[in-house]
């Protein structure tokens, strides 16, 4: 089964490295030859002809392709690969130690074979499906792919595939034809969106669903994160290697209920794709901040936002009221961090709503006019605000003397023009 990834990764660098050694060539940059003799029999003189050494004019311009926007993406799918076998099949003589030399070394080596024996730098099937067919069976030699699938719930994208990095993407469901049926029901065919993960399974690495899991799991969180309307995986993906049948897997984190529909732009890809890598790298995975990540998770799973108050609440506390309740900190805090001082007393009367309306859901006395739940919904806004910005490094992690800064000091003094 072809590494879909991996194959549009390549392709859309060929591409891409096509238009730039074209106008490289055009602006008057010297593509090397060699003389070939063609001896048709002794009685005939022997033909010569011009073979242009394209893996040296490559070699030459790997600066300026390497800066190319499709260079990193390529770059990082092999990295997750074993290529030193392609580069010794290759003819390679030196093989880099670090894994990103390598990635490198096969990408150089890759265009140069597509681009072999021409000065017109048009990619076309005919080049570039030997060479990825060359490169795809050597470093897949005696692996499994394994394809992992999943509806997204709350969320619509402009495009047909959003590349996220590291064989996961979001994609229409028109864009994946053969997903299981299963996994559009959650939302009906034509709506949905779905996140597919592409792995090649290794040995001594992880189980396919372990990793699937913990993708997806991250996947989410990011989504979370990134905007107040909140996406959400459905609760089970469905997973299939080597193209066998499809089976169920239960990702384990919840009721999965969207707040809200995130509509991402085309021109908003790029944002995503970043933060989603920021997140994979930067999110806590022990500490406070790392408790309060996963509160604030349990409180968006649940699918009454009152009955996510308390995790939201509980996630608060832990960042900014460590004395306890009864210390009386918490509004104060929140309202320096998440707010400018004219609009403090607002937003402290609204944590004082937000416990009230707690104390009033544990009584059974919430009012019909929804006011708890908009509390609610307000309250875990600030409470992604903080979490997002921690990540990203905006704020310090510990947020409680982050916060009594702000209300001992006051607000920074303008810089003068």
């Amino acid at each position: 089964m072809r590494h879909r990834q991996l194959h549009d990764a390549l392709r859309d660098y060929a591409e891409q490295a096509g238009g730039q050694l074209a106008a490289d060539a055009a602006a008057g940059a010297d593509i090397p030859f060699e003389v070939v003799e063609n001896a048709h029999g002794r009685r005939e003189p022997a033909l010569y002809c011009y073979r242009p050494l394209t893996a040296e004019f490559v070699r030459r311009r790997i600066a300026a392709l390497g800066r190319l926007p499709a260079y990193p993406p390529a770059a990082r799918m092999l990295e997750q690969l074993d290529v030193t076998g392609y580069l010794r099949a290759q003819g390679e003589q030196r093989i880099p130690e670090r894994t990103r030399d390598r990635a490198d070394a096969a990408l150089r080596i890759f265009i140069s074979a597509v681009y072999a024996d021409t000065t017109e730098f048009v990619l076309t099937d005919a080049r570039f499906e030997p060479a990825y067919d060359a490169l795809e069976q050597t470093i897949l030699a005696g692996r499994t792919q394994t394809l992992t699938v999943v509806s997204v719930l709350g969320l619509e994208i402009e495009s047909e595939r959003i590349a996220l990095g590291e064989g996961l993407e979001l994609c229409a469901d028109a864009a994946v034809p053969d997903a299981p049926l299963e996994a559009l029901a959650a939302v009906g065919p034509g709506d949905a969106v779905l996140a597919v993960l592409s792995t090649i399974d290794d040995a001594d690495g992880p189980t396919p669903a372990t990793t699937a899991r913990a993708r997806l799991r991250q996947l989410q969180t990011a989504l979370r994160l990134f905007d107040s309307e909140a996406p959400a995986l459905a609760p089970v993906a469905y997973v299939r290697t080597a193209g066998g049948p499809w089976g169920a897997l239960a990702l384990g984190t919840g009721a999965h209920a969207p707040r809200g529909r995130l509509e991402l732009r085309a021109d908003e890809e790029d944002e995503l794709r970043g933060f989603c890598s920021l997140v994979a790298r930067r999110a806590p995975r022990h500490g406070e901040i790392a408790w309060a990540l996963r509160r604030y998770e349990l409180g968006c799973d649940r699918l009454d936002p009152l009955d996510g108050l308390t995790d939201h609440l509980l996630a608060l506390r832990a960042l900014l009221e460590p004395e306890g309740p009864q210390s009386g900190r918490l509004a104060e805090r929140v309202a320096a961090l998440c707010a400018p001082p004219e609009e403090r007393p607002q937003l402290m009367a609204l944590v004082g709503h937000a416990i009230a309306a707690e104390r009033a859901a544990v009584a059974a006395l919430t009012p019909s006019d929804g006011s708890s739940a908009r509390v609610a919904g307000e309250l875990a806004d600030h409470l992604r605000a903080l979490l997002r910005d921690v990540v990203c490094g905006h704020l310090d992690s510990d947020l409680r003397a982050v916060a009594d800064r702000v209300l001992t000091e006051g607000p920074a003094t303008p810089m003068p023009a």
